[in-house]
């Protein structure tokens, strides 16, 4: 088969440059060969990319690595999709199309073209032993990366499920999911929304929120350090003191992009004087600071309204995850009794 040549943008170098041109934007000419050889060295170069954001995810805290593996995933999401967009959109220029259900395992099927066009029938020479182990090689890779594909393709799955039980929950009371930011903030940001709801009260950042549960916890040690105390993560320095634990479990609340969860809001609930409710897919509702849940005259008007918020055990296939919940109509923001 013969070479085509295609213009592209000049080469574009490492992961970090996938879906841009690099320089003053000149097109060089770039043959069939030249092209499909770029398009495996990117997809191998972003491959070892997430392979390096993984090993520096690994460092830190359990809640640090678990904050950090949450935004790599989410990187190499965005570049991998940025990459297949390109990828099919030069593919098809040579006449190559790609359909939707190929798309996720382009890899293979640019390797498979590859395969065509410098060892088809134009090219007599016979593959050493070595080529063919490299082959091989490459073939069991492409199968491996479509099986993770594969079971990505069933996290979406679980998550657009999850949601649609909460949403079925919520729905006859009134309520709805609005989606938060996910970045290790979002339960702060899910409670930030809340009270964003009620112009009249107090409002709170996500970042001021986080000092108000460290500062909470602090002044009530006792109530949350046995919890603290019973949590291990990998690294952890068995000489450190219960005290020294908690003080740097709450310094990771305060200043850093740990996730939240049950502890963070029982302490913002005090804190706030709020009642909270937390609705999830399959598990009960969970409500905090019921003795904040203020008693009024059916029908009117709440002067101390509730935070409501849902947990997702699915979301973005990476762990937990919170969103707030609204009205469906938003004129029917006040609560009432």
């Amino acid at each position: 088969m013969e070479d085509t040549e295609t213009e592209f943008p000049a080469s574009r170098a490492g992961a970090d440059a996938v879906g841009a041109a690099i320089g003053d934007g000149s097109c060089v000419k770039e043959t069939r060969s030249e092209m499909l050889a770029r398009h495996q060295k990117e997809i191998k170069e972003l491959q070892n990319k997430e392979i390096g954001l993984k090993k520096a995810a690994a460092k830190g805290s359990k809640a640090e690595q678990k904050a950090k593996k949450k935004l790599a995933e989410e990187e190499v999401a965005r570049l991998d999709t940025k990459l297949k967009a390109r990828h099919v959109k030069e593919l098809a220029s040579l006449g190559i199309p790609v359909d939707d259900k190929e798309i996720n395992s382009i890899e293979v099927k640019v390797k498979a073209i590859a395969g065509v066009s410098l060892n088809g029938t134009n090219n007599q020479v016979r593959p050493s032993k070595g080529q063919k182990w490299r082959d091989r090689r490459a073939q069991q890779e492409a199968e491996r990366e479509q099986r993770i594909q594969e079971e990505q393709n069933n996290v979406v799955s679980e998550r657009v499920l999850e949601d649609q039980q909460l949403e079925g929950k919520l729905a006859p009371l009134g309520y709805t999911l609005k989606e938060i930011k996910s970045d290790g903030h979002c339960l702060y940001r899910a409670v930030e929304d809340q009270i964003g709801l009620h112009p009249e009260l107090v409002q709170y950042s996500y970042q001021e929120l986080r000092i108000l549960a460290a500062n909470y916890m602090r002044t009530h040690a006792d109530d949350f350090m046995p919890f603290i105390g019973a949590e291990t993560t990998e690294g952890d320095n068995p000489d450190e003191t219960l005290q020294t634990k908690f003080e740097r479990y709450c310094g990771e609340v305060e200043s850093t992009a740990a996730w939240g969860g049950q502890l963070e809001l029982g302490a913002l609930s005090h804190a706030m004087k709020k009642h909270i409710v937390v609705y999830s897919a399959t598990l009960p509702d969970v409500e905090m600071g019921k003795e904040y849940k203020e008693d009024a005259p059916e029908g009117a008007p709440l002067l101390n309204p509730s935070v409501r918020v849902s947990y997702h055990r699915h979301a973005f296939g990476l762990g937990e995850h919170y969103n707030s919940v609204i009205p469906v109509d938003p004129s029917l923001v006040q609560d009432t009794a």
